[in-house]
């Protein structure tokens, strides 16, 4: 019931969700009495097995794992903890993009650092005026002979601090979406710093912060694509984004799914256990189903990329109710665990705090809501 992968699939995609599956619950076990948060260990190992590089070719030292392979990776790391599956997947969308849009080898030896895990990605979108509304960016990159002058500051970057290149995207010209363009910003750039790491309601092993630009320079070559290829670029990776970020959430209610079954089985009140109830055993039934169409729906988007469609429905439409259920998962798994769920001591309320992110990232579903119906009504 749990399981992203299907007796149907290649024994290749199941072997890896098993893989991936062990190490995830080895490292959570490890970890387990610490307090969580980011550490750079847990991206190497990662890459030792091969996951840094799913989204790279192989001409590029990565794996050239298809939507669905990834997916199934970042489903089983969320099922134990989602912090790395968050910035695995922001540095695998960024390894895509830059593999995608390079014209030449220039990037070459980058690339292959990100597929080895030698290099950690981020992706610098967000601003305080530009959220949903990315075209609004204000950061602005100004040509000055051979280099370009980054000035600006982008809010609640994934991996802030912590990456060794971000893809940046700032403003070339007044020209609105057209007038944005992209750059590669090596973490060691005179003129990049970093805020401190933000306190967050949930994802703690997932750092965020502020990244700033103050006369920052980068030569010419550090454009990727062409100059106002950058609203482009950042929407290009979107689909991928979204389906990555419903498989976390499967991960996600898969994990309280798997604790409020087990506790509803093991507590007992009035003589027996609670799972003998009704009443929870329809909320488990609705969870599950949740999650089973979570799955279903995120496959089939995954599958849809993997194919080459165009359309954004499917990822958006998978990315909201994943997230959406999620969020409905975990609080009834808090609600099954009583005034223990509420406490810190037992971790369905950490999953609750986890979901609430999903919902937001990668586009609010809101705006998911609003491709969907865009999609209609074309």
């Amino acid at each position: 019931m749990n399981s992203f992968t299907s007796p149907l699939d290649s024994s290749e995609l199941r072997e890896l969700g098993s893989v991936v599956a062990k190490y995830a619950q080895e490292r959570a076990s490890r970890h387990a009495d610490d307090e969580i948060e980011y550490r750079r260990a847990d991206f190497e190992d990662m890459a030792k097995l091969g996951l840094s590089g799913m989204s790279l070719p192989e001409k590029f030292g990565g794996t050239d794992f298809d939507a669905l392979s990834i997916a199934t990776a970042l489903f089983e790391i969320s099922r134990a903890e989602m912090g790395p599956a968050i910035y695995l997947s922001v540095h695998l969308m960024v390894c895509k993009l830059i593999s995608s849009w390079i014209e030449d080898e220039t990037h070459l030896a980058l690339l292959q650092d990100m597929a080895a895990g030698k290099k950690l990605g981020a992706f610098a979108l967000t601003e305080a005026s530009a959220g949903s509304d990315a075209s609004a960016l204000k950061t602005s990159a100004i040509s000055q002979g051979d280099a370009y002058l980054l000035n600006g500051e982008k809010i609640y970057i994934t991996s802030s601090g912590q990456a060794d290149v971000y893809l940046v995207f700032a403003r070339t010209s007044d020209e609105g979406k057209r007038g944005i363009s992209a750059f590669i910003v090596p973490a060691t750039s005179e003129g990049i710093s970093f805020g401190a790491k933000e306190g967050k309601m949930g994802c703690e092993g997932s750092p965020i912060a502020s990244v700033l630009f103050e006369n920052c320079r980068v030569p010419q070559s550090a454009m990727l694509g062409k100059a106002g290829d950058g609203y482009k670029i950042a929407l290009s990776g979107l689909n991928g984004g979204r389906v990555n970020i419903a498989a976390a959430a499967c991960g996600v209610s898969a994990h309280a799914l798997e604790l409020a079954t087990s506790y509803a089985q093991e507590r007992k009140q009035f003589g027996k256990p609670i799972s003998d109830f009704q009443g929870l055993q329809f909320m488990l039934a609705d969870m599950a189903i949740r999650l089973r169409a979570s799955i279903e729906l995120t496959r089939n988007a995954a599958a849809l990329l993997d194919h080459g469609t165009s359309s954004n429905g499917p990822a958006s439409i998978a990315k909201c109710f994943a997230t959406d259920s999620a969020m409905a998962i975990t609080t009834d798994a808090v609600q099954i665990f009583g005034g223990a769920g509420y406490l810190r001591d037992y971790p369905v309320e950490g999953l609750m705090r986890d979901a609430k992110m999903l919902q937001i990232v990668e586009g609010t579903n809101q705006i998911q809501r609003l491709v969907i119906s865009r999609e209609l009504l074309k």
